[in-house]
């Protein structure tokens, strides 16, 4: 039986959506429905997520919020029946050049005033952590301790438990097929089974946020911009309990998926699709394994760990993950429409960010004065008018650089 009526529904069951409602029950707002058009949660872009958790940033917000993010993944972490499967192995991060060690050592400053602990190692040491990397080219590492990674369905699955037993409500199999607005104001979701009368609709739908948000007349540059790494076959030395790694750069992360290796990076020419060319019915389109962009990747990797070469590859994941032409959230209330919340543009960070970004958005919602950083998050940062060519370059610049000095 359909549920008809919610005083807060978020559309959009991915690691952001549910980690909203999490949030929000948390928060004591508990009378609401999460609507997800798939039989299950987490099946689209945080699926294919790396589950990589990073606090080191070149801003103290930033690095204040995905502290926040380990701190809500290690209360997570207590349920042994249903967790996040978070691993606090911590994480290194190696330079090959003088500017990114300068580049590291700004970010350490801003890590200290944060309160993070981080730390700049010897190659020495470093190869103690990690056995099958060559260090030789290494300017310099910088170790954090409380880094890690999850594995993202398990992530989803904790934030369904635990605000499931708050009160929170889920409906799958249902699709969003409008918004009814009254009055510049949000009264019911349209649905394949139904209306559904409510006061708040967050805007969780990952790659279909920018359709959602047109459904309520709002123009929102929300990119999806593919994104792809691989995991090899079982591999001598390899750990699941090994820090994660990246060498910004070669653009490029790894880390342990049991005893394989796994490596992802961000592509110099990127590729994106323009959302409105889909309904929001339709399905993203489909991703083909790109073996030029892989094998650049191993290409990469390959001075730093040659045994990278003698590896077949075991499995492929590749996503969607949003993109905006600044590289920050939108999150928050639209001026323009009251009761129509934004919960997405996470940049690569909705899996490690969710918690974060749930905490910004009850901060948003429920905080009679939000911090100064919440408020520059707002979806009315995008004035009507902006074109969208130049928005999708900005944000596939935004992927591009994403290990690029100064970003």
């Amino acid at each position: 039986m359909s549920i008809e009526r919610a005083e807060i529904v978020i559309v959009g069951g991915g690691a952001v959506g549910c980690g909203a409602a999490y949030s929000l029950a948390e928060a004591g707002k508990t009378d609401i429905l999460l609507l997800e058009k798939e039989p299950g949660v987490a099946a689209a872009t945080s699926s294919q997520a790396a589950g990589l958790v990073g606090q080191v940033r070149t801003t103290p917000e930033r690095v204040k919020l995905a502290m926040w993010s380990v701190e809500t993944f290690s209360r997570l972490q207590e349920n042994e029946k249903c967790n996040p499967a978070w691993r606090q192995v911590g994480s290194l991060r190696v330079a090959l050049n003088d500017e990114r060690v300068e580049e590291f050592r700004r970010m350490k400053r801003v890590c200290d005033e944060a309160g993070l602990e981080t730390e700049f190692i010897d190659n020495d040491r470093a190869l103690e952590m990690w056995p099958l990397m060559d260090f030789r080219h290494s300017k310099a590492v910088l170790w954090c301790p409380s880094d890690g990674y999850l594995q993202p369905y398990d992530l989803t699955m904790s934030y369904v438990e635990h605000a499931r037993g708050l009160g929170v409500r889920f409906q799958t199999d249902t699709r969003v097929t409008g918004i009814r607005t009254e009055g510049a104001r949000v009264r019911a979701v349209e649905t394949d089974h139904g209306e559904i009368e409510c006061e708040m609709v967050i805007n969780a739908a990952g790659a279909h946020a920018c359709q959602l948000a047109s459904c309520v007349g709002l123009d929102l540059p929300i990119i999806p911009v593919r994104h792809e790494f691989f995991v090899t076959v079982e591999c001598e030395g390899m750990e699941p309990t090994l820090p994660v790694m990246r060498i910004p750069d070669a653009t490029l992360y790894l880390r342990g998926e049991v005893n394989s290796l796994l490596c992802g990076g961000w592509e110099p020419e990127s590729l994106s699709n323009d959302p409105r060319k889909i309904s929001l019915g339709d399905e993203q389109p489909l991703i083909e394994e790109d073996y030029d962009v892989l094998g650049q990747f191993a290409e990469e990797l390959s001075p730093h760990i040659p045994k990278v070469s003698e590896l077949g590859v075991r499995s492929i994941f590749k996503g969607w993950p949003t993109f905006t032409p600044d590289g920050r959230f939108i999150i928050g209330e639209s001026s323009r429409v009251k009761g129509f919340v934004m919960a997405g543009g996470c940049n690569a960070h909705g899996v490690s960010g969710s918690a974060g970004i749930g905490r910004h958005l009850v901060e948003s919602l429920l905080d009679p004065a939000p911090s100064p950083y919440v408020r520059s998050l707002s979806p009315d940062r995008f004035e009507p008018g902006w074109d969208w060519n130049e928005a999708a370059g900005s944000a596939r610049s935004c992927y591009e650089t994403y290990y690029a000095l100064g970003h």
